[in-house]
């Protein structure tokens, strides 16, 4: 492993620039080894040049778009649903108070490009999040960029759109084509550990568990490898909710651990007899 030059770590604040302190006792041969980063020799030259250039790089601060009302901490405005807030030490600032960030425009995600271009071309920049309450973190909602880079990143946008949509034609195609190889693999793949299951339903199975974007068994590395747990994982999921009434169990209120524990006997007798 090769080791980046260390970097002190700092705060950008109103006030100035903070130095951070990651160890209780505050040792420079500590706080050297948090700030050190190792890289692999095995990586290429240009990938290694990419990490460096990315650690590099200074953090950008975070804003926060309010679900519920709040007030500025330090000018007392009021800042209702929807609005922008900075923290600083615990704080709610409102963009004005919060090094001044109130001249910068939002530009809410959706266009990679444009986004990409906007970050590039503006001094300042701020990461706009959102708390989702029915996923219990944050999530990006879009940037803070100054005007002139906006205005600049949609003109060259603008020249290359057709040769953009273009590229996202082929890209989409590609992606369809692999979709389709990986599902038909994975078919074939469980035909082999359960040859009882009936062939559609293995296809079905297959394109439920390999859909693109889904977050499901299929689509993280074990189950693009064909590995057997992960097929055998995806297998049983579609066993317990369409040949049992697990699905009903949840629906009148039944907790998810119980409902499975009910419907356990029924789906390993399936797998027992798709298995022979």
């Amino acid at each position: 492993m090769v080791s980046s030059p260390a970097k002190p770590a700092t705060c950008a604040t109103r006030t100035g620039t903070v130095d951070l302190q990651f160890s209780k006792s505050g040792d420079p041969a500590i706080e050297k080894s948090y700030c050190t980063h190792y890289v692999s020799p095995a990586l290429s030259e240009r990938k290694q040049q990419q990490i460096s250039e990315k650690l590099s790089r200074s953090v950008q601060p975070v804003v926060f778009k309010i679900v519920r009302a709040s007030e500025c901490s330090e000018c007392g405005a009021e800042l209702v649903q929807g609005c922008f807030l900075f923290m600083e030490a615990g704080q709610p600032l409102c963009l004005r108070c919060a090094r001044r960030l109130d001249d910068l425009e939002y530009l809410p995600s959706g266009d990679a490009a444009l986004t990409r271009r906007a970050a590039k071309y503006s001094d300042r920049t701020a990461v706009v999040v959102r708390f989702s309450r029915s996923r219990g973190r944050y999530e990006r909602q879009g940037i803070l960029v100054e005007n002139s880079a906006l205005d600049r990143a949609e003109q060259q946008c603008s020249l290359d759109a057709d040769e953009r949509a273009k590229a996202r034609a082929v890209g989409a195609l590609r992606r369809k084509e692999q979709d389709c190889a990986l599902i038909a693999q994975m078919t074939e793949a469980i035909a082999i550990l359960f040859p009882r299951c009936p062939p559609k339903e293995a296809a079905a199975i297959a394109a439920h568990t390999a859909a693109r974007g889904s977050g499901r068994v299929g689509r993280i590395a074990a189950g693009r490898n064909l590995e057997e747990p992960a097929l055998a994982a995806a297998v049983t999921a579609a066993v317990r909710h369409e040949h049992t009434e697990y699905d009903a169990l949840l629906a009148a209120g039944v907790k998810r651990d119980l409902a499975r524990q009910r419907v356990a006997g029924q789906v390993q007798a399936i797998l027992a007899a798709w298995r022979e």
